[in-house]
């Protein structure tokens, strides 16, 4: 082999590496250092939440209505943080909707967004009471995350459960799809905060992580969190 194909073979090898350390940098750039957790700085003006409004810590939870954890995490872990913060006045939790798992598993109906803005319409019906009645609705109704299970007809048969509110003003919300841009924007704000999965909370904008430095929904790390935040 002459000294110009070993030349030859020297740049291809110096550019080949080159072209995965940016690719390394890339896939590291703007993620926070292992146990730094995320920064959420989140909107919350007209989100749904519980509690009291002047409560003086924020809890901020993303789920997916289709997330199966998240069903878990509603169930077994906000009533224990319902009885303990939300109710003495010491926090309110918020609920900021991530409809993602439809579009990645590439649904035919991406009924994750639909599943939000239905939410969305039940709010605006009822306020907070009848989102959490309908959130709550929604989890126990919760169908195979693989399948299209959370259709418009669907979704208004759930509503019609919700006490109090007008169901024809919330179905013609869902057949117009009114809510959809504050869905696209909640959205918007979670991918800025570069949230990955869900349940992600926040507690005053701040990512609840484990003692490894890892995200974390557990009751016992987002306890801790809500009571490190009251001091």
């Amino acid at each position: 082999m002459n000294s110009n194909s070993n030349r030859t073979i020297l740049v291809i090898g110096t550019l080949i590496a080159v072209a995965l350390i940016a690719l390394a940098l890339v896939a590291v750039r703007g993620k926070p250092a292992p146990g730094a957790g995320l920064n959420g700085n989140f909107d919350l003006t007209g989100q749904p939440f519980a509690g009291k409004a002047d409560a003086p810590v924020s809890v901020v939870v993303i789920e997916d209505f289709k997330c199966p954890v998240c069903k878990s995490f509603e169930e077994t872990i906000a009533p224990e943080l319902n009885s303990k913060y939300i109710e003495t006045g010491k926090a309110k939790l918020y609920s900021l909707v991530w409809p993602f798992l439809a579009e990645n598993a590439r649904l035919p109906t991406d009924d994750s967004k639909l599943a939000a803005q239905a939410a969305k319409c039940v709010y605006d019906a009822g306020g907070n009471d009848a989102f959490g009645s309908f959130k709550s609705i929604l989890f126990r109704a919760q169908g195979d995350e693989s399948t299209v299970w959370a259709t418009k007809t669907r979704l208004k048969d759930l509503a019609a459960n919700v006490e109090g509110i007008d169901h024809a003003k919330v179905n013609t919300c869902l057949d117009t799809d009114a809510t959809a841009a504050r869905v696209d924007a909640d959205e918007k704000q979670v991918t800025d905060a570069r949230v990955n999965h869900t349940p992600t909370v926040f507690v005053n904008g701040k990512e609840v992580l484990n003692g490894s430095g890892q995200s974390s929904y557990l009751l016992a790390d987002v306890s801790a969190a809500i009571d490190a935040a009251s001091k």
